[in-house]
């Protein structure tokens, strides 16, 4: 029977990968990984970047074809050519980034998804289907909005809908809660855990997020580097045990006890505006003040702000009206400021904004006094051997892998990248640190080692100012918390005392 003829099923169904391997010239992505997910369960995928859970679901989804390995859906074995066949069989994906066209309305994103759509649409006949529809779904969204105009929250329940509604019965959610607030995470895992237990459906989640993990999952499978490296129902493990079957024998950085008191204010920031590259007010009348010896963390859903509001701090946007004051002195981000007033910055995504990606690890570690010595001798002749004996010892302090000091830094993995720029910017003295979603995408041992070295720098008397869209990181590293919101700070509280739900509520502008 082709595929295609196959009528998707009304309920929930399982899956079982079986012995999957898919190799791609020498490397071997997937090595007879194992995954067997059950009819009515919301199963959770771990493992860090790299150990292989995209290529899994690709290969489930038909985007990869497995090199060797079967699929079996209930007891029939499926070869899934391509990602219309995994759709005509009932499987979808919610993906980490919106799919959606924001120009689009609500409704016409749900029915132009169809492959059976009229050449002419009946619209006022499609939306009265559409109400029927969401009136027996858990979520409510506003189907004559703009996407654009809709939040994040209200974005990411669209596409689990647009799921729904072309009748998967099979969800495989990547990172689904990364552009949410606390609350909204909890209410679309919520809703989702009640469809699961009512039998409708049945979710593969990617995520690494433990407490998610604990709180709505059945079960796990954790996958490094390419291998099955543990599984078993969650009631029966421990997020620690969990993470250690992800990172196997590496040892993580202990991070240091949190001391000292708070010093004398080293960064002010005082009524700050700026625009975006669309000439729109990005970061509007903003005042702040950081002490050294203190982690002043910001959280704010993602495009509320903050990356323009950084790139005002690192010298990469002019700020239109008001005044950065560092130790007292005012800071318009020169070189020379930043070398006197000991700053420095962890970017996000630092191969683009922190590094030249085809120079070496030992020419991107010196950048920032590869002008003086014993670098160079009268601001212009380089001595190369100090590049090498610099970079080979900050290698070995920071763990950085690399075959050595000469490879182009590009050619290293993104959480060896983030260590390569940590060796730089805190291999020295440090007194004001601004750090920008320096975990994002990193694998749990790069995390371990970051956090403890911005902990380490604000025990030591640094001012750091960190912005992070992972509210459990800021609330694990900060002293303060300041949740920005439509460019402008709209709520703080010391981190200890900072209360989850009225965080969640002012991330989401209520």
């Amino acid at each position: 029977m082709i595929i295609g003829e196959i009528p998707p099923p009304a309920g929930a169904f399982g899956i079982d990968a079986i012995a999957m391997t898919m190799r791609f010239g020498d490397f071997v992505a997937l090595d007879n990984v194992e995954l067997k997910v059950k009819s009515g369960t919301l199963h959770a995928l771990l493992g860090e970047n790299g150990a292989g859970k995209s290529t899994l679901v690709k290969c489930i989804m038909g985007y990869y074809h497995a090199t060797e390995g079967q699929i079996m859906i209930g007891e029939r074995e499926h070869a899934i050519a391509n990602p219309k066949n995994a759709h005509a069989l009932g499987l979808g994906m919610v993906y980490q980034h919106f799919t959606l066209v924001p120009a689009m309305t609500v409704a016409e994103n749900l029915v132009l998804a169809r492959d059976d759509v009229p050449a002419v649409v009946d619209w006022a006949k499609e939306k009265k289907e559409l109400e029927a529809f969401l009136s027996r779904m858990p979520f409510k969204v506003p189907l004559n909005a703009r996407v654009s105009d809709i939040s994040a929250g209200e974005r990411q329940k669209c596409e689990i809908l647009k799921q729904l509604y072309l009748k998967r019965r099979f969800l495989i959610l990547d990172e689904p809660t990364s552009v949410l607030t606390p609350g909204e995470a909890d209410e679309v895992l919520g809703m989702l855990r009640d469809m699961v237990k009512g039998g409708e459906l049945t979710i593969l989640m990617i995520t690494h997020k433990f407490r998610e993990v604990m709180a709505f999952a059945d079960e796990v499978t954790i996958l490094r580097r390419g291998k099955l490296a543990g599984k078993g129902l969650v009631k029966e493990l421990t997020p620690d045990a969990m993470a250690r079957a992800m990172i196997g024998a590496e040892q993580l950085t202990i991070q240091p006890p949190r001391s000292g008191e708070a010093g004398g204010v080293r960064l002010e920031l005082d009524k700050i505006c700026a625009l975006d590259d669309a000439g729109a007010v990005a970061v509007n009348d903003v005042s702040l003040s950081v002490r050294g010896g203190e982690i002043v963390g910001i959280a704010g859903v993602s495009g509320n702000g903050q990356r323009q509001l950084v790139e005002v701090l690192a010298g990469q946007r002019e700020a239109e009206s008001g005044e950065i004051r560092v130790a007292g002195d005012a800071y318009h981000a020169s070189r020379e400021e930043m070398r006197r007033h000991k700053m420095s910055l962890l970017p996000e995504e630092p191969l683009k904004n922190a590094c030249v990606g085809g120079m070496s690890v030992a020419d991107n570690v010196a950048f920032r006094e590869f002008d003086r010595a014993p670098f160079a001798k009268g601001g212009w002749w380089l001595n190369r051997a100090a590049f090498r004996s610099d970079a080979e010892r900050k290698i070995d302090l920071y763990k950085i892998k690399t075959r050595g000091p000469d490879m182009p830094i590009s050619a290293l993995s993104g959480g060896n990248v983030q260590r390569a720029v940590l060796a730089r910017e805190l291999g020295g003295d440090v007194e004001v640190l601004i750090a920008a979603n320096p975990c994002f995408g990193l694998d749990f041992a790069a995390v371990a080692q970051i956090h403890a070295e911005i902990m380490a720098a604000r025990n030591r008397g640094a001012a750091v100012l960190l912005v992070s869209e992972d509210l459990d990181e800021l609330l694990e590293l900060s002293d303060r918390l300041v949740v920005m919101f439509h460019g402008q700070f709209v709520y703080e509280a010391r981190a200890s005392e900072a209360d989850l739900t009225e965080v969640g509520r002012h991330m989401a502008g209520h």
